[in-house]
Formats: structure tokens, sequence, C-alpha cells
């Protein structure tokens, strides 16, 4: 088979054709500000939409990745609410200083003015790397579900005692973060991205049941409501999920995301690896994505992530076989490639030269 572009590569995975090969991507984002003007510190990388922007050009450039998604950090959203975060010079953003000391703080959450703070950096960043890659990748927003928001805003903790002790309160604070999420949704439409990334992290089975997280974020309420609204903007939806126990059923079977991020946790039982979701019947209508351990991108040496890709490929490709599906994985990140000066360059070539040998679709 001829080699395909980024693009029609993408598209067999997606209508379950065959491609030449697996698609690959590798998530890295904020990793990317180090080819940038010889590196960037995280902190001016994430409030200037053109050094952002720049990073996943110059990212695409470096690697040839089949996708450009827009992750900056899970602490956006919680940062233009008005909670403290805190920014190193090279570590990931975090929130350092919550919202949330009373219940009655719950309802006293406004949306933002997403014209302003990093919102806006994400917006109009989103914006100039999608009309320069647009014609050569896959491109997508990236966006915190209503519940991750929540949890950043308030803190974790805190919010899963709420959850079951002042359960009210808690929904009044989830509306007005899907009415955020609203806003910046119809923001997304106007970048040109293909598709949206939803990060809907607490659909996981180490935190909630199925009846919990469908009261909190699932089908019936914000999620289902905010995927809907994706699709009507342009978009099409996609989900990350680094979680453990990811609810599966849920976000791939209902939610009906086009691709789902997924991570793979061996030491805990019950993580699905590659091969399992694919003999469960996740990939038969999605282009599942995952699941190479993202400390291996500091940790390991070339031939160790090699030899990792290269396993992770065949376990794929045998699995797809089996199942009649054509080339629908994704050789992926279980999470965010770590936006570490120590993380190495070549181990993410690694993984895409290593995909484009190995993961050749020849069944």
């Amino acid at each position: 088979m001829a080699e395909m572009t980024h693009i029609e590569r993408v598209m067999a995975a997606l209508t379950n054709a065959k491609g030449d090969t697996l698609t690959c991507y590798p998530i890295a984002c904020g990793v990317n500000r180090n080819l940038v003007n010889g590196g960037v510190s995280y902190k001016d990388w994430a409030h200037t939409a053109k050094l952002y922007a720049q990073s996943f050009i110059e990212g695409q450039k470096a690697y040839g990745f089949d996708f450009a998604i827009g992750l900056m950090d899970l602490s956006v959203m919680a940062g233009d609410l008005g909670a403290g975060v805190r920014f190193d010079k090279e570590n990931t953003p975090f929130v350092d200083k919550t919202l949330v000391k009373t219940v009655e703080d719950y309802e006293k959450f406004k949306v933002p003015d997403i014209k302003k703070g990093r919102s806006a950096v994400i917006l109009e960043g989103t914006k100039l790397y999608c009309d320069v890659l647009k014609t050569q990748v896959i491109t997508a927003g990236f966006l915190e579900g209503p519940l991750l928001a929540l949890s950043q805003s308030a803190g974790a903790e805190r919010l899963f005692m709420d959850m079951f002790t002042n359960p009210s309160a808690v929904h009044k604070a989830l509306k007005t973060m899907t009415e955020y999420d609203v806003e910046m949704v119809k923001g997304f439409g106007k970048t040109g991205c293909a598709g949206l990334c939803w990060d809907y992290l607490w659909g996981n089975y180490s935190c909630l049941g199925d009846k919990e997280y469908d009261e909190f974020e699932g089908c019936k309420k914000y999620a289902g409501d905010l995927n809907a609204l994706t699709a009507k903007e342009g978009m099409a939806v996609a989900i990350h999920n680094c979680a453990d126990l990811p609810h599966l059923d849920t976000q791939v079977k209902k939610f009906k995301p086009a691709i789902y991020s997924m991570a793979y946790y061996p030491l805990i039982p019950g993580s699905p690896s590659a091969k399992e979701v694919i003999e469960q019947g996740f990939a038969d209508n999605c282009l599942m994505a995952g699941q190479i351990d993202p400390q291996l991108f500091i940790r390991a040496t070339p031939e160790k992530i090699t030899q990792v890709t290269k396993d992770l490929c065949q376990e794929v490709k045998t699995a797809l076989c089996k199942k009649g599906l054509g080339s629908r994985y994704c050789i992926a990140s279980g999470c965010e490639v770590p936006p570490d000066v120590h993380t190495k360059k070549e181990n993410i070539k690694a993984v895409v030269d290593t995909t484009r040998k190995y993961g050749v679709v020849d069944w």
C-alpha cells in the first residue's frame, strides 16, 4: 500500500478501512515548548497564544504526528474562575488555592469572560495552529469537562464529600461549569479545529460508580448536552481519560466519541489493556488510543521505548485482525508526555518511527 498522508491515515482508521499503518500520536503538548525559540518557560507558553500555537507547529515538523490536540494543562478553567494556580518554571501548573471553603461557595461561581485569561489564550492559539496545520493533520481543541473543572476549583477531596452530603450545592456549581464549557465550545467552533477533545477524568470506578457518574456528569445531564453541542458546532467529539478504571460503557458506547484516549495500569486488577478493549468491542465504532506509559519518555532508552511500541503494535494488530477491524487504533501515550526538560525528544520520535515500521496494516 502506498504511503498515506496523515489525514488519509486517520480517516481510514475512523471509517474502519485499512490504513497503511496504525495512526500515532504520543500526546506531546507542553513538552513541545522546548522546540520554540530554544525553549520557553511553561508560564510564558501558557499565557502567550503565539508561543502556544507555535509549539504545536514545531512539534509537527519535528515528529510527524497524525493529530494535533491542544492540551495546555488541567488548571485553565479553575484559574480563570479565580483559583490560585502555581506556575513553576518547568513543571505543569497546578491549583494551590481552591475556591470552596463552605457549601455556600458552590453558589458563588460565575462564568468568566472567555475573551480574557488563559481561556482566551487557548482559543486564539488553537485558531493559530489550526490555520497552519489543518491541511496536514487532524486538529482538535482540548477542554476540561464540568466535573473535572469543578474538582480543580473546589478541591477533589472536598468535592467528593460534598457530592454525597450536599449534592444540590454541587449541582448548582456544575451548572455554572457547564455554562462555562458551553461558551468555550462555541469559541472552539470558530477556530477551525476538526474535533474537540474532552477530559472526562472522573468517569472511573476508582472514584465513582455508574449511578454517581451519571448523576454528576453523564448522559442525562452535563456531558451529554456538551457532546451534542460539540457536534452541532461542527466538531467531532473526542474523549481523553487517563484514569485507571474508566467507564468505557458510558464514555465509549453511550457517548459515542470518534476517538477515545485511555491509559493502562498493569498493576491494577481490571485495568483494561489494548487487547481487551478491542476484544470487548470498544473499537468496533470508535478509534481507541493508548497506552504507552508516559514515564518511559523520560526514563527509557530509545531502544526500550522502541520495543514497547513494537510490542503494542503487534498486540493491537493481532486483536484487530481477530475482530475483523481495519486500523481502528492509535498508538499513543496513556497520558500526556511529561512536559519536562528531561523528556527525551528521541523517545517521542522513536514511537512515531516504530509505529510507521511495525504498525503496517497487512492482514
